[in-house]
Protein backbone atom coordinates (compact mmCIF):
# COMPACT_ATOMS: atom_id res chain seq x y z
CA UNK A 1 0.00 0.00 0.00
CA UNK A 2 2.45 2.20 0.85
CA UNK A 3 4.57 1.85 -1.85
CA UNK A 4 1.80 2.53 -4.58
CA UNK A 5 1.11 5.72 -2.60
CA UNK A 6 4.38 6.54 -2.92
CA UNK A 7 5.30 5.95 -6.41
CA UNK A 8 1.76 7.70 -7.47
CA UNK A 9 3.48 10.60 -5.68
CA UNK A 10 6.52 10.46 -7.64
CA UNK A 11 4.52 10.16 -10.97
CA UNK A 12 2.57 13.09 -9.89
CA UNK A 13 5.39 15.04 -9.23
CA UNK A 14 7.01 14.21 -12.29
CA UNK A 15 3.72 14.93 -14.40
CA UNK A 16 3.61 17.89 -12.72
CA UNK A 17 6.90 18.99 -13.48
CA UNK A 18 6.49 18.42 -17.70
CA UNK A 19 3.23 19.87 -17.18
CA UNK A 20 5.60 23.35 -15.88
CA UNK A 21 8.19 22.83 -18.50
CA UNK A 22 5.85 22.64 -21.19
CA UNK A 23 3.52 26.31 -20.28
CA UNK A 24 7.34 28.11 -19.90
CA UNK A 25 7.66 27.76 -23.37
CA UNK A 26 6.24 30.52 -25.73
CA UNK A 27 3.61 29.38 -27.62
CA UNK A 28 3.79 29.52 -31.79
CA UNK A 29 2.24 33.59 -31.83
CA UNK A 30 5.00 34.42 -29.11
CA UNK A 31 7.85 32.44 -31.10
CA UNK A 32 6.30 33.78 -34.73
CA UNK A 33 6.45 37.49 -32.99
CA UNK A 34 10.26 37.46 -31.18
CA UNK A 35 11.24 35.76 -34.68
CA UNK A 36 9.89 38.62 -36.63
CA UNK A 37 11.23 41.12 -34.28
CA UNK A 38 14.62 39.93 -35.08
CA UNK A 39 14.34 40.13 -39.02
CA UNK A 40 13.03 43.05 -38.89
CA UNK A 41 15.87 44.38 -37.53
CA UNK A 42 18.42 42.14 -39.53
CA UNK A 43 16.22 43.34 -43.13
CA UNK A 44 16.54 47.07 -42.16
CA UNK A 45 18.70 49.35 -42.59
CA UNK A 46 18.92 49.83 -39.28
CA UNK A 47 22.18 49.74 -36.59
CA UNK A 48 22.22 48.17 -33.62
CA UNK A 49 24.21 50.14 -30.50
CA UNK A 50 25.14 47.78 -27.18
CA UNK A 51 27.93 49.10 -24.88
CA UNK A 52 28.69 51.98 -26.61
CA UNK A 53 29.61 50.41 -29.87
CA UNK A 54 27.24 49.95 -33.34
CA UNK A 55 26.89 47.01 -34.79
CA UNK A 56 25.50 45.95 -38.52
CA UNK A 57 22.17 44.13 -38.85
CA UNK A 58 23.82 40.95 -38.95
CA UNK A 59 25.64 40.91 -36.30
CA UNK A 60 22.79 42.63 -34.17
CA UNK A 61 20.53 39.87 -35.46
CA UNK A 62 23.28 36.92 -34.48
CA UNK A 63 23.53 38.74 -30.75
CA UNK A 64 19.82 39.26 -30.05
CA UNK A 65 19.20 35.19 -31.13
CA UNK A 66 21.81 34.07 -28.67
CA UNK A 67 20.52 36.30 -26.33
CA UNK A 68 17.02 33.97 -27.03
CA UNK A 69 18.47 31.09 -26.98
CA UNK A 70 19.93 31.38 -23.89
CA UNK A 71 16.48 32.58 -21.90
CA UNK A 72 14.62 29.62 -23.79
CA UNK A 73 17.06 27.26 -22.24
CA UNK A 74 16.14 29.04 -18.96
CA UNK A 75 12.34 29.19 -19.78
CA UNK A 76 12.46 32.88 -19.04
CA UNK A 77 10.78 33.77 -22.17
CA UNK A 78 7.24 33.26 -22.87
CA UNK A 79 5.99 36.20 -24.83
CA UNK A 80 7.23 38.85 -27.27
CA UNK A 81 7.33 41.25 -24.26
CA UNK A 82 9.45 39.72 -22.30
CA UNK A 83 12.17 39.14 -24.89
CA UNK A 84 12.08 43.26 -25.77
CA UNK A 85 12.78 43.51 -21.77
CA UNK A 86 15.35 40.59 -21.35
CA UNK A 87 17.23 40.60 -24.93
CA UNK A 88 16.64 43.24 -26.63
CA UNK A 89 16.55 46.35 -24.48
CA UNK A 90 19.96 46.50 -22.50
CA UNK A 91 22.65 44.13 -21.62
CA UNK A 92 22.73 41.86 -19.27
CA UNK A 93 26.40 42.42 -18.47
CA UNK A 94 26.35 46.41 -17.90
CA UNK A 95 22.79 46.91 -17.73
CA UNK A 96 23.35 49.96 -20.44
CA UNK A 97 20.70 49.98 -22.89
CA UNK A 98 20.76 49.00 -26.48
CA UNK A 99 20.00 52.04 -28.80
CA UNK A 100 18.72 51.54 -33.02
CA UNK A 101 19.54 53.93 -35.77
CA UNK A 102 17.99 54.11 -38.93
CA UNK A 103 18.67 56.50 -41.71
CA UNK A 104 16.45 59.38 -41.60
CA UNK A 105 14.93 58.75 -38.07
CA UNK A 106 16.19 59.85 -34.53
CA UNK A 107 18.66 57.40 -32.62
CA UNK A 108 15.89 55.39 -30.34
CA UNK A 109 15.78 53.61 -27.27
CA UNK A 110 16.31 49.71 -28.35
CA UNK A 111 13.02 48.86 -26.20
CA UNK A 112 11.19 51.39 -27.65
CA UNK A 113 12.14 50.76 -31.12
CA UNK A 114 10.76 46.84 -30.71
CA UNK A 115 7.98 47.81 -28.78
CA UNK A 116 6.68 49.90 -31.66
CA UNK A 117 7.45 46.92 -34.39
CA UNK A 118 5.36 44.59 -32.16
CA UNK A 119 2.62 46.78 -31.66
CA UNK A 120 3.18 47.44 -35.89
CA UNK A 121 3.10 43.20 -36.31
CA UNK A 122 -0.27 43.06 -34.16
CA UNK A 123 -1.62 45.67 -35.35
CA UNK A 124 -1.18 45.71 -39.25
CA UNK A 125 0.89 42.77 -39.85
CA UNK A 126 3.66 45.32 -41.03
CA UNK A 127 6.28 47.00 -38.78
CA UNK A 128 7.07 51.14 -39.81
CA UNK A 129 9.81 51.52 -41.69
Amino acid sequence: MRKGILLSFVCGIGLASQAMTVLAAPGEQARREIIQLMDGLSNSACEFQRNGKWYGRADARAHLQRKYEYLLKRDLVDTAEQFIERAASKSSMSGRAYRVRCPGQPEADAGAWFLARLKALRGSGAPPR
